[in-house]
């Protein structure tokens, strides 16, 4: 939250100018860099609007919440209003979304979508979003967990009419989604009146909210099963819920129009692409429609089919490999969903494939041609091998060799790394994946950054996190030599060696031993804290903690990184491969791994020049007691 305070206090500021003075030192402190000129103008043009009519309603001590955040994601809700209801006496509230558009056109095949001229893609109906707003505050908050009748949501297009957006009214069911115009300005008014008192300052109910226990996240994998089998698990907001309505639109148009589409949806860590990649196929095989999962990650693909499919063979069955479509008919799904798709690969074959399999066909090609609807979900900064080609530049001139409409959605909220947007920008600025250089680390209230002295006192520390109930994982980079999987009831060999320090990577095959899980299962189960994660068997996952171990082949000399390609043991850098890709793959390996975390991230370098400078950039935060956090 940028900014709260009464909505007499809020239409004076707004008035003096010193509001959008103080939302946007605010919005500098947390998110590091200053808002986009059309945010600023949005604060100018719609806030005092929306204070004037509480204040002509009666409502002036109603509390104003501006740019909530919502729990656990980067997203922000425009204003949340905290009040008492006038007949219940309970604490109210009511999310309020402000558009200054005034022509819209609802999407020709989804109510739930429409066009605004401003934007290349349809956006979420306003009214879809602020119910989704509404929805994930609930499951979210624990002030209103269960008083869910406590939250309702309007949007308020003030500069529209009646004749502009009447049509997008047609998804308006309940009160966590209305639509109110400026023509309808005394009808909002009533609303509003219906719903906080103007007897009762908001300040308390606004303070309950604000301390509401955060629920933990619904992860991934936990909820996979029912995810698939049963219903929707989690809430998609804004583009995530165009994404997933356009990829259901083009199923639909392709069955009536007797042509494939292409839709590619792109995003960085945590923007929730997979959480629509599971979202679609438990719709898709609800309807029976035919669909599968396909990943380039054998972790990925295994924890889904264990989780997902635990009881049903045919679930298991949903979750391929993106090198199983080499002698499968043309068009023989209707939807092909491809996770991860920047692990896409050259080609599917490999030196075990048979002679009479080795077409020489792209990989993306038979991806493309096997379904009507392919869908790909992709980061292209998160390419950590040589080889790795999916980009959106290759899907849409395989899209275009065969004159197939090809649509991309971009994400942009994310839900990993606490919602943090501060802590993200952090990281890739840090490792020189955007331009700028490093900054130094501004606390927010979604991530905690710590830097350990030695390998002892990371694991120390994340073993006192396990015990208050967080889950925690420690990965490296790929810096020591993995030794060949021990027999059944041998000790795990201690590869990663620092010092007196001394653990096992995670196991690589796909059986347990001696304790720990098979290598798919790393970092879903428990038993997967004491071995030392790689940047395969984390990828496309996330716990609470993550400690991290940058080793000697990434280090800080003078005033920039310097990436030392002898140090690394990964089997994927040959020889022939170019020192700029060893160099940009290295930094995107320790991407990854420093993004995993939801709570927290405690990291940790091998090199003391490296480890002070890390200090300095964490803001002189080294690893606080265990008791301390």
């Amino acid at each position: 939250m940028l900014f709260r305070a009464s909505a007499k206090t809020v239409a004076v500021m707004a008035l003096d100018g010193s509001l959008f003075l103080h939302l946007t030192d605010q919005f500098v402190h947390m998110h590091g860099y200053r808002p986009g000129t059309s945010e600023v103008r949005s604060w100018e043009r719609s806030i005092p609007v929306l204070a004037a009519a509480l204040n002509d309603a009666g409502l002036g001590d109603v509390e104003m919440m501006l740019e909530y955040a919502l729990p656990l994601n980067s997203k922000r809700a425009d204003v949340v209003l905290a009040g008492v209801h006038p007949s219940t006496g309970e604490p109210s509230y009511v999310v309020v979304e402000l558009k200054q558009w005034s022509d819209v056109l609802p999407h020709e095949d989804d109510p739930t979508l429409c066009h605004v001229e401003r934007y290349a893609h349809p956006v979420l109906n306003p009214i879809e979003q602020v119910r989704r707003y509404c929805d994930y505050l609930v499951n979210f908050n624990g002030a209103v967990a269960e008083h869910g009748h406590r939250v309702n949501g309007v949007a308020f297009l003030h500069n529209a009419t009646e004749s502009d957006v009447g049509a997008l009214r047609e998804i308006e069911r309940d009160g966590r989604g209305l639509l109110f115009t400026g023509q309808r300005r005394g009808e909002f008014l009533d609303h509003l009146r219906s719903k906080l008192s103007d007897r009762h300052s908001g300040a308390r109910a606004a303070d309950e909210l604000l301390s509401g226990a955060t629920a933990p996240s619904k992860q991934l994998m936990s909820v996979a099963a029912e995810e698939v089998r049963e219903r929707q698990q989690f809430v998609l907001l804004d583009e995530q819920q165009v994404a997933y309505r356009m990829v259901l639109n083009a199923v639909e148009k392709a069955k009536r129009a007797d042509r494939k589409e292409i839709v590619v949806v792109t995003g960085g860590p945590g923007t929730g692409k997979s959480v629509i990649a599971l979202q679609l196929l438990g719709e898709l095989y609800r309807r029976g429609i035919p669909a599968l999962h396909a990943t380039g990650s054998q972790s990925f693909t295994k924890t889904m089919r264990k989780v997902a499919g635990s009881r049903k063979r045919e679930v298991q069955e949903l979750f391929k490999y993106f090198n199983s479509f080499m002698t499968t008919e043309k068009n023989s799904l209707d939807v092909l969903i491809c996770d991860e798709a920047h692990r896409i690969r050259e080609t599917s074959a490999n030196r075990y494939t048979r002679a009479e399999h080795r077409t020489g066909k792209a990989q993306i090609d038979e991806l493309i041609d096997v379904a009507r609807v392919p869908v790909f979900l992709l980061d292209e900064h998160q390419v950590v091998r040589p080889g790795e080609m999916g980009t959106v530049a290759d899907i849409k001139a395989a899209a275009a060799k065969r004159d197939i409409p090809c649509h991309v959605v971009p994400l942009e909220s994310q839900f990993r790394c606490g919602g943090s947007d501060a802590y993200l920008r952090w990281v890739v600025r840090l490792l020189g994946l955007e331009p700028g250089g490093p900054v130094v680390w501004e606390p927010d209230d979604r991530m905690q950054l710590l830097v350990a002295d030695s390998p002892q006192e990371m694991e120390a520390f994340l073993k006192a996190r396990r015990a208050e109930g967080y889950g925690a994982r420690m990965s490296a980079g790929y810096c020591w030599r993995w030794s060949p999987e021990p027999k059944p009831g041998h000790p795990l060999p201690l590869d990663v060696v620092i010092g007196d320090w001394a653990r096992p990577w995670n196991l690589r095959g796909e059986r347990s031993v001696s304790g720990a899980p098979p290598a798919a299962l790393w970092a879903t189960d428990p038993a997967g804290f004491g071995q030392v994660g790689c940047v395969y068997t984390a990828q496309g996952f996330e716990y609470d903690w993550s400690g991290v171990v940058i080793g000697p082949d990434l280090l800080w000399r003078g005033d920039r990184w310097v990436t030392d390609r002898t140090a690394s043991q990964d089997p994927v850098f040959k020889k022939s491969t170019p020192d700029a890709d060893v160099d940009r793959l290295i930094r995107n390996t320790y991407k990854v791994l420093l993004t995993r975390g939801m709570v927290g991230t405690i990291v940790y370098s091998t090199d003391p020049k490296t480890r002070e400078k890390l200090r300095e950039l964490a803001g002189g935060r080294r690893r606080q007691r265990a008791s301390a956090v």
